[in-house]
């Protein structure tokens, strides 16, 4: 076990010893998640949400920095991911000040993501995860989008004053959700505010297959020059890329063990130096050349 894994292992021992449990909720952009969080928050009696690259408690920000104010979609996803190092030591250091907490909610479009964010910001994998689906009708759902893709209308789930005192550029409404309970004195108000980043009013800005594909052959001729790619497809969808790579090998090849790494050594290359996710690269062995 490299020192890596050694250090994720003592600190899922950590979380455990303090009876931490780790909850995701996933979907896709814009499918209503930070509205809804709030909710589910109540529900578990979760006390923390990582939403969009920020940490909240209660109603207020205690550390990071939002996405939804990033001028590029790309750049937005970054700070999402928590790929700025010093973003995510200042989570996760407000994280370990924060006393007796016991349950953390993770946002994010999928399992890989929710599963990233929580390596890098030192915490288990999440152990309950719970999709859009399973909370909010696909009527909700669809209204939700349409606000998203029409309107540009970003929500981040703390009061109005939260965003108007950190964020007043993109600021744009307010919107409050009344949770009834059957003992009335239970029933809570919470307060959203609703924004619209720069990067939504631009449209979403994505990595077109050309330079992906060209980041692909370069990974490809960089891990071992003698691997020939005759073949590129990339799929998308809001989750992320999917890439079929059809390759011709040397004879000699250790296919099994030389083709996982290859995977791994693309996947971990493109999202290191785009922020973008990579959901799948299936490999495929056209010819082996003598």
């Amino acid at each position: 076990m490299g020192n890596e894994g050694i250090s994720t292992l003592f600190n899922d021992l950590v979380w455990w010893v303090k009876g931490v449990t780790v909850f995701a909720l996933v979907g896709e952009s814009g499918t209503g998640k930070s509205f809804r969080s709030k909710l589910l928050a109540q529900k578990y009696k979760i006390d923390l949400i990582i939403d969009d690259g920020l940490l909240i408690q209660d109603d207020k920000i205690i550390a990071g920095h939002s996405a939804k104010r990033e001028k590029t979609y790309m750049g937005a996803v970054r700070v999402a991911l928590f790929d700025d190092k010093m973003h995510r030591d200042e989570i996760a250091r407000a994280l370990k000040q924060i006393k007796n907490f016991k349950k953390i909610l993770i946002l994010g479009t999928s399992e890989k993501m929710v599963n990233k964010i929580a390596i890098r910001l030192q915490l288990p994998a999440p152990s309950k995860i719970i999709k859009i689906e399973d909370i909010a009708s696909q009527e909700e759902i669809d209204l939700a989008i349409r606000s998203r893709r029409i309107e540009g209308k970003h929500v981040i789930p703390v009061p109005a004053i939260e965003i108007q005192h950190n964020y007043p550029q993109i600021f744009y409404n307010t919107v409050k959700v009344f949770l009834k309970k059957k003992n009335k004195k239970d029933s809570k108000q919470f307060e959203k505010s609703v924004v619209r980043p720069e990067f939504s009013k631009k449209g979403r800005i994505i990595i077109s297959e050309a330079a992906l594909s060209q980041m692909v052959m370069h990974c490809v001729s960089e891990y071992d020059p003698q691997i020939s790619v005759k073949k590129i497809a990339i799929k998308t969808n809001a989750q992320g890329y999917r890439i079929i790579i059809t390759i011709d090998v040397p004879f000699g090849t250790q296919l099994t063990g030389k083709i996982h790494s290859l995977q791994q050594y693309t996947i971990d290359n493109i999202e290191k130096y785009t922020g973008i996710l990579i959901e799948e690269v299936s490999i495929v062995i056209d010819k082996i050349s003598h």
